[in-house]
């Protein structure tokens, strides 16, 4: 027995060994010569399992809940017709749109190749007539939706800024004449309200107002390049706009103005 002691002293004392108890076997013969054969019983150790990071899974639902929004406005714009995925299926919402793209787009969208435009062509020295979105440049440029250069020149291939964008679907959809207080009040909540070039602040009031942007998002990023998945999600808010809204029978002998005022 004394023998056993001094190897459990012994085991004990050995530096860095894992904390375990020993026992002897049930049919050890303290009378026996032999040495006892130890048996090794593990504790059970404690995990540290690392506790969640609650802003992290914040962020993370907040990532998901944007790529679900963003799937469904993708899915209802290319459903119209108004953008179109590339030849291989994909849409590709990170690639940034250029001035004859967001020409093509406000065509589609507002029918503005179906209004009265004057038959003689815009001179523009770097959109020739093979160019795919001639016709559409033309009916921006004539119905003065988009502007051109000097010098006749439209830059086609230019990517647009979100504050150019926002402004030109403005100019499409009708930009509200709101006073300068209406226009700062409407803007207030935007950290970044101080980057929106004057000349666009109406406009982008506009496009706040309606809803068309995403209001959750507390900047407008006007200096930032648009997107295609900027657009989608502002062509999706103008699209349920337009969805007729449920039809609300009048009770007969009901009034319209119970209170009389």
């Amino acid at each position: 027995m004394g023998k056993f002691i001094s190897q459990l002293s012994l085991i004990l004392l050995i530096p860095g060994f894992s904390l375990a108890a020993y026992a002897q076997s049930p049919n050890f013969d303290k009378n026996s010569d032999k040495q006892p054969y130890l048996v090794k019983m593990e504790r059970e150790q404690k995990q540290n399992l690392p506790l969640p990071d609650f802003e992290d899974v914040d962020v993370e639902k907040k990532q998901q809940q944007n790529s679900a929004q963003s799937s469904r406005a993708i899915k209802k714009v290319v459903t119209a017709k108004l953008m179109t995925n590339y030849s291989d299926g994909n849409f590709y919402a990170d690639r940034l749109i250029s001035r004859a793209e967001l020409a093509a787009i406000m065509v589609k969208t507002f029918g503005l190749d179906k209004r009265n435009l004057p038959k003689e062509d815009v001179q523009v020295s770097d959109v020739p007539s093979s160019h795919w979105a001639y016709q559409d440049i033309q009916t921006v440029l004539k119905t003065g939706i988009m502007k051109g250069y000097r010098g006749n020149l439209f830059f086609p291939n230019q990517r647009v800024t979100r504050a150019e964008g926002l402004a030109i679907f403005a100019q499409a959809y009708g930009v509200f004449q709101f006073s300068d207080d209406t226009v700062n009040e409407i803007l207030s909540t935007y950290s970044d309200k101080e980057s929106i070039p004057g000349w666009a602040k109406k406009a982008v009031a506009t496009v706040v107002a309606e809803g068309f942007v995403d209001k959750s998002v507390p900047q407008i990023s006007p200096l930032k390049p648009m997107t295609r998945g900027d657009m989608a999600y502002v062509l999706s808010q103008y699209l349920e706009r337009q969805q007729p809204q449920p039809y609300t029978p009048v009770v007969p002998g009901g009034s319209v103005n119970p209170q009389g005022f």
